[in-house]
């Protein structure tokens, strides 16, 4: 039920027990300031944990991002929906070793692909808080443009929409 998609130099695939770690680290750092937090140990578990609820509950979910040949893990991309997103939402997260190096690009093209084509969404958008230059860019990178009708719950984030490709 839960993909595994392949790029060029990306495996995305299903969360481990051994990506939490890694992941509480980031989400309790200022580094999540973008994505609520920094996070408490106990919020970051319950973040961690929708992340893998979402695949039987909704059909998608978040994968990690492992780079090729080391299986190392280089951050995360999800897909969310339900109750705290108005609209289906394609999100991305990297650790610090892995930016400035196209990882999330890749990742989540290959991911908003998957999300269109295979799972047949006929949309996707990116919420983006508008002090986070970094995701405003890749959004717009991915081809995504500015919604300015679409709903939120946040009236501060930028809502980014996908084409359908």
């Amino acid at each position: 039920m839960i993909p595994t998609i392949e790029t060029e130099r990306l495996i995305l695939r299903p969360i481990t027990m051994e990506d939490w770690p890694d992941f509480s680290a980031l989400m309790q750092s200022d580094r999540a300031a973008y994505m609520g937090g920094p996070m408490s140990k106990e919020k970051a578990w319950g973040a961690f944990c929708h992340d893998v609820a979402l695949w039987p509950l909704m059909g998608h979910g978040a994968l990690m991002i492992a780079e090729r040949g080391s299986g190392r893990c280089l951050g995360q991309v999800g897909i969310n929906h339900g109750p705290l997103f108005p609209e289906h939402e394609i999100g991305w997260l990297v650790y610090p070793h892995a930016e400035g190096k196209g990882i999330a690009f890749e990742a989540a093209k290959a991911f908003r692909d998957w999300g269109l084509k295979e799972r047949g969404l006929q949309t996707l958008v990116s919420y983006v808080d508008p002090d986070n230059i970094r995701s405003c860019r890749l959004a717009e990178r991915l081809g995504a443009k500015l919604d300015a009708q679409a709903p939120r719950n946040d009236p501060r984030d930028l809502v980014y929409r996908h084409a359908v490709t």
